[in-house]
């Protein structure tokens, strides 16, 4: 077996946050708001609140969707200047072998 080699590199660590938090988050914020506009004039009395609350729905889920991707994507630019550089160490031994416990 050869012997393991060790190496330093630098890395770049930092909290990346996670996209689709942002994305759910904000459909879920226009929905609300939506239904908040939408409750708070009469409703048309041969339409009804139904139909007029899903009509404005697709407008506010893409809005929310929108913004929860602009605010994701700001938060993601602070992380990239937040991120510090430290030096990392890498070994390597080899190819590895086989474990010989699991039956095949």
């Amino acid at each position: 077996m050869s012997e393991p080699e060790e190496t330093r590199e630098q890395v770049s660590i930092r909290r990346a946050p996670r996209l689709t938090r942002f994305l759910v988050l904000g459909g879920v914020l226009g929905i609300v708001v939506t239904f908040i506009l939408t409750a708070s004039f009469p409703a048309d009395p041969s339409i009804g609140f139904g139909p007029i609350f899903g009509y404005f729905a697709i407008y506010g889920v893409i809005g929310g969707l929108l913004l929860g991707a602009v605010v994701g994507l700001i938060f993601e630019r602070i992380s990239i200047r937040r991120a510090r550089t430290l030096e990392a160490e890498v070994s390597s031994a080899g190819s590895p072998q086989p474990r010989q416990d699991i039956p095949e």
